[in-house]
């Protein structure tokens, strides 16, 4: 070995001995070292007043930009899977179709795994209390989309959590559908802008371009999805008139702060027991069930009350689109919340 080579082998072969050392040094510091318990708040999805509007018009951007990967693009792009090795816990202490349908196939498009645990497998608040529910749940998943009774209920479970959570109904809000109606409304506007009824290009078009300056006529009662309107549809430009029957209101916080927003965006705000003075000029007409769960005992005297507030079957009607964008919706906040961490 020539005397110009010898010093060059020696070297290489400290350098390997060297490297070595550094590798068992550092899986020893490994094994040794601490780790930090203290992680940052997780984002929650409790009701879209938290969110503002550019963030809720980018959210369902986001959705049908989801829609349009999912259901239109062939070949289907290969896509990553977000969620794999991840689970989301669905505690639903009251019963649901679509939107355990929405959650569990999204969760599954993302690669995760879905826990239903409905009201025969936990009950919030009875065989222990919120507050032990969600400590120990959350420890144990990576998400939690609850539905719940009293809205105190959800604000507890996303206090205590150590992963977000999402409100998929409470007595008080519901953001999840309205998150689905704003879709559902974008794209009937688009298209029928568009005069295309065989093609789907509703994700060429930001929802900020077609929403604004809509006038939405709510029928029916006062309850969690018209008060998830008013804390959302004034903010973001949509004028709302409410037709209620006489004798069912909204909360006075709920109020405030539509009006509040109305004020800012100059979007129209009305209360009226008359359904025909609510849909004067209306874009869309919007309802929901006179008879929610719970309220069994009432059904005789609201279906007095809401006699003449019906709308549903119709070849304008837009509950079934409105029914599968809820998929689409909730894998948007979900793909926020438990991939990238915020809204």
């Amino acid at each position: 070995m020539s005397s110009f080579m010898k010093p060059l082998t020696q070297r290489a072969s400290l350098t390997a001995h060297q490297a070595t050392r550094t590798v068992l040094a550092s899986t020893l510091t490994q094994h040794q070292r601490s780790f930090s318990t203290v992680t940052p708040p997780p984002a929650h999805f409790i009701t879209t007043a938290d969110y503002t509007a550019d963030q809720l018009f980018n959210l369902v951007d986001r959705a049908i930009q989801l829609k349009v990967e999912a259901k239109y693009q062939y070949p289907q792009p290969s896509r990553e899977r977000p969620l794999a090795g991840k689970t989301m816990a669905l505690l639903f202490s009251k019963l649901s179709t679509r939107t355990r349908v929405a959650t569990e196939s999204s969760v599954a498009y993302l690669g995760g795994h879905a826990m239903f645990l409905g009201s025969r497998d936990i009950q919030l608040g009875v065989n222990e209390s919120l507050l032990d529910t969600s400590r120990v749940v959350s420890s144990m998943v990576d998400g939690i989309m609850a539905r719940v009774g009293e809205h105190e209920e959800i604000e507890l479970l996303a206090k205590e959590s150590k992963v977000p959570v999402i409100n998929a109904l409470s007595a008080k809000y519901h953001p999840t559908q309205i998150l689905a109606d704003l879709m559902t409304l974008h794209e009937h506007i688009h298209h029928r802008q568009q005069g295309k009824k065989d093609q789907y290009t509703a994700h060429t078009q930001h929802p900020s371009e077609t929403l604004p300056g809509l006038k939405v006529a709510w029928v029916g009662d006062a309850n969690n999805i018209l008060q998830e309107m008013l804390v959302s549809f004034p903010k973001l430009g949509i004028h709302l008139s409410a037709a209620t029957p006489q004798g069912y209101h909204c909360d006075q916080d709920v109020v405030a702060l539509a009006k509040a927003d109305s004020e800012r965006t100059l979007a129209k705000l009305e209360f009226t027991t008359q359904p025909q003075q609510a849909i004067k000029d209306a874009d869309v007409v919007v309802t929901d069930t006179w008879i929610s769960m719970g309220q069994e005992e009432e059904k005789a005297k609201r279906l007095r009350d809401f006699a003449g507030y019906q709308v549903f079957y119709s070849d304008r009607s837009l509950v079934f689109p409105e029914a599968e964008n809820r998929k689409w919706t909730i894998m948007a906040v979900i793909d926020a919340l438990m991939v990238k961490g915020s809204i």
